[in-house]
């Protein structure tokens, strides 16, 4: 599996132990960065991550800002892109399950470093269930 992943100044650590911890399981990530604590805008690094997804050559994405909300809302803006913030498992697990949500994103400043592994573990381990909820996913892109 290929994950898309980037963020603003707000997410250098967190993404880091991400692609520690997943990448000893085989996933390979491409990081678009930024990679240090220097003031970014968002939409820079969510650009490409949600370009990466509907290309094709990542399988799924995950952004990352302090809160989540700018760079969720920035990749959102792509026709194809389902981007779910999500500060839970529950949450994760039911984007992908019922939104065929195809990138996550995570608020940065208001999760602990251990809630997101469990929240990326569960986004990447639940699939979309379609039957009822392929109709509504259709219903999404304008």
């Amino acid at each position: 599996m290929i994950i898309a992943i980037g963020g603003d100044h707000a997410s250098p650590d967190l993404k880091k132990a991400i692609m520690d911890k997943f990448g000893a399981n085989g996933i390979v990530f491409n990081n678009f960065g930024t990679n240090d604590h220097n003031s970014v805008d968002y939409p820079d690094f969510g650009h490409p991550v949600a370009k990466a997804v509907l290309e094709g050559s990542a399988d799924l994405g995950i952004v990352i800002c302090g809160s989540g909300n700018g760079i969720n809302m920035t990749v959102n803006k792509y026709s194809g892109i389902r981007s779910a913030l999500c500060w839970t498992t529950e949450l994760a697990s039911l984007a992908r399950q019922h939104n065929d949500a195809n990138i996550l994103a995570l608020p940065a400043r208001f999760i602990s470093s251990d809630e997101a592994m469990d929240i990326v573990a569960a986004f990447l381990a639940a699939k979309f269930e379609g039957g009822r909820h392929q109709n509504r996913v259709n219903k999404i892109n304008c």
